[in-house]
């Protein structure tokens, strides 16, 4: 039965484009509050986006593109600063609603909501990101509606390993096969493959040409009545939006 499924959610670029207008400016605002003269465009970003986590990817930029950087703290502090100040900044953009939710997330977790079924999101962004996003777009409450929040350095491996998926599969008692995972990156899918978690990607601009074989679904967005989704890979099953019917149909 439908009512048995839950529904475990991404959070950057799956539940909303939070990538290149959201953490890539704030990552900039805080550079630039350190006297930092580093600049992430918008294409340079996509391919720090290869590395999983905030604080890993100012490491990982470091070490490739200012290996002779020096400063008067040391490096895991300079990084913990600059992440910490980063957050900062988002959080203050998710404030004035300049990132609003992918077609089709609310009104999903209405109907999920209204028909009892049990929720969670695994994602490798920090708890208070998660939350300042969900609270700005979905309202205080929305917290309250997810039994799990796996986040940020819960685990010991971000995706692609399989951790995030695990922990939440071990605390909600629940099997892979009970349950839909909606991602946005080949990093996420191969995270959720690797528990036997059916996965539908909603793809952006970044990971448009990721490769997302083992895909339940592949579209471009979850799709509204009036905004029907694109089907890149995958049989929707005559459906045009993503709702609990087509879950239910997918689940056969």
């Amino acid at each position: 039965m439908i009512e048995q499924f839950t529904l475990i959610f991404d959070v950057d670029g799956t539940i909303a484009d939070t990538e290149r207008d959201g953490h890539r400016v704030a990552f900039n605002q805080a550079f630039a509050e350190a006297g930092l003269d580093w600049e992430w465009s918008v294409s340079l970003y996509g391919e720090l986006l290869a590395i999983s986590g905030g604080k890993e990817r100012i490491n990982f930029y470091i070490s490739q593109y200012k290996p002779k950087l020096k400063s008067s703290i040391p490096l895991l502090e300079l990084i913990s600063n600059l992440h910490s100040s980063k957050t900062n900044y988002y959080r203050k953009l998710l404030s004035t609603g300049a990132i609003p939710l992918r077609p089709g997330i609310k009104r999903l977790l209405t109907e999920a909501r209204n028909n009892k079924m049990r929720l969670a999101i695994a994602t490798t962004s920090t708890i208070t990101n998660v939350t300042a996003l969900l609270e700005n777009t979905l309202g205080k409450e929305s917290i309250s509606w997810f039994e799990i929040i796996a986040a940020g350095d819960i685990v010991p491996a971000k995706k692609p390993a399989p951790d995030i998926y695990y922990y939440v599969l071990e605390k909600m008692n629940i099997q892979s096969n009970n349950c839909i995972v909606f991602e946005d990156s080949h990093h996420g899918l191969q995270a959720a493959l690797q528990t036997g978690l059916k996965t539908i990607v909603t793809v952006n601009n970044y990971t448009i040409n990721q490769n997302f074989t083992g895909a339940t679904l592949v579209l471009n967005h979850l799709g509204e009545p009036e905004k029907p989704f694109t089907i890149l890979a995958g049989n929707a099953l005559g459906r045009n939006y993503c709702d609990l019917k087509l879950i239910e149909l997918l689940q056969d």
